[in-house]
């Protein structure tokens, strides 16, 4: 294998001036610059990151964890914070946790292993799961994006959950929908509970009685919110109208509404959090509430360097407002349940 010390004796220089030439550490005089570039040419020599990071105790590399890589928010998300990463000069070691949260942990430690300078990381545990969070992690820098971490001190970036979920269940009681169900997500999650919390303010604000039965966990996944929603449109008096908390619960209930031969918006009305590029391509096309994926990646990114570079001091919390894009899967109630809604609306309530 080719090493610095065969590109300094073909350049007819040093290992110092190969390294310096390489590293851009110091000045290298043109002249001796273009000896060594063309020694690394002919031999085909690559630097040997892992070694040099040894030295440093880092490494050009950042880690980035996320718990779905199918999932098009953490696609978008990957490519964004794959392209920042690469103009300010560093590469991206992806993993996919698969919401293990044991996964999760054991990737933290590899990055820490590996020498990353720091890591973005898409938490999925519950808040006890991080009680040993400190020890992993160790000096390596940590940025939070989508859900956060229970002990807080580490730089956040997340959407403001809350009035995301009102933008929707809103325009959905707008169009005149009274009996509503939600299709939400696992409560352990910050995310999950955001979305919920902000569903029952806007059916409070709205004076919109609530269900119990109404409100599913589909576990952020296509399949569990396919099987909830299927267990939702059973019910003697199914929902009018459903507000899903993410894009793959969104395409679960799409298939269950299909499965039933009921039709969207005529029969049943859908809005959901987390636009994705085939939401226009369905039939209807679906309202959703938009994410700034891309400045989420672009705050993460710039914290994480700030901290690196020793610009940051305290831990900092970005939250982001989302979008309401509408569009056709939204629609007044049927025609019947409105006669009946005037009878007397449902009876059972929460808070």
């Amino acid at each position: 294998m080719t090493t610095m010390k065969d590109v300094a004796r073909v350049a007819r220089v040093s290992i110092a001036t190969v390294s310096s030439a390489l590293s851009g550490a110091s000045y290298v005089s043109p002249d001796l610059k273009d000896r060594v570039e063309a020694a690394v040419r002919e031999l085909g020599y690559a630097p040997n990151s892992i070694a040099s990071g040894l030295k440093r105790g880092t490494t050009r590399v950042i880690g980035l964890i996320v718990p779905d890589i199918t999932n098009p928010f953490f696609t978008e998300l990957i490519q964004s914070v794959q392209r920042g990463a690469r103009l300010a000069g560093y590469s991206v070691l992806l993993c996919d946790s698969e919401w293990d949260i044991e996964r999760e942990l054991s990737l933290i430690r590899m990055m820490r292993a590996h020498l990353a300078a720091g890591t973005i990381l898409c938490p999925t545990g519950a808040d006890a799961c991080y009680g040993t969070i400190l020890d992993a992690i160790g000096p390596m820098a940590l940025v939070t994006v989508d859900s956060g971490l229970p002990t807080g001190g580490f730089d956040a970036v997340q959407l403001d959950n809350g009035l995301a979920a009102r933008l929707a269940t809103g325009h959905i009681i707008a169009a005149g929908h009274r009996r509503i169900g939600m299709m939400g997500g696992p409560s352990h999650l910050l995310t999950a509970r955001g979305r919920l919390d902000g569903f029952l303010a806007a059916m409070r604000d709205a004076a919109v009685g609530v269900d119990p039965q109404m409100i599913r966990d589909g576990g952020f996944r296509e399949d569990g919110a396919f099987r909830a929603c299927q267990d939702l449109l059973a019910l003697a008096s199914r929902p009018t109208a459903i507000f899903v908390a993410n894009n793959q619960m969104l395409i679960g209930v799409m298939r269950a509404i299909a499965a039933a031969g009921l039709s969207c918006p005529r029969d049943i009305s859908v809005a959901a959090i987390d636009d994705f590029p085939w939401a226009v391509a369905f039939t209807p096309s679906l309202t959703t509430v938009r994410q700034p994926v891309g400045s989420m990646a672009a705050a993460a990114l710039d914290m994480l360097l700030a901290r690196l570079s020793g610009r940051a001091a305290e831990p900092r919390r970005i939250v982001v407002d989302p979008e309401l894009v509408v569009r056709n899967s939204c629609a007044p109630p049927p025609a019947e349940y409105l006669r009946a809604f005037r009878s007397g609306p449902p009876a059972s309530h929460m808070s």
